[in-house]
């Protein structure tokens, strides 16, 4: 996925794709931590936070099966 460097104020920005957001749960004022790998031009960025992605239905299902003692 290619993404556009923005002017904001002083500084450059790459947007974090909607999708990704929505799914990792980030929100405006989280913290990010950052590796810089200046050697290779890679930055990768650490969100912390992270909600719990939802387990479904079937899953649960088959675990709580699992779980109960055979008599």
């Amino acid at each position: 996925m290619a993404q556009k460097v923005i002017k904001t104020g002083n500084s450059l920005a790459v947007t974090i794709p909607w999708e990704f957001v929505d799914l990792v749960g980030i929100r405006p004022g989280d913290e990010v931590e950052l590796e810089i790998k200046t050697e290779k031009g890679e930055i990768t960025y650490l969100f912390s936070g992270m909600k719990q992605l939802p387990l479904s239905e079937n899953f649960l299902k088959t675990r709580r099966k699992a779980k109960r003692p055979k008599s």
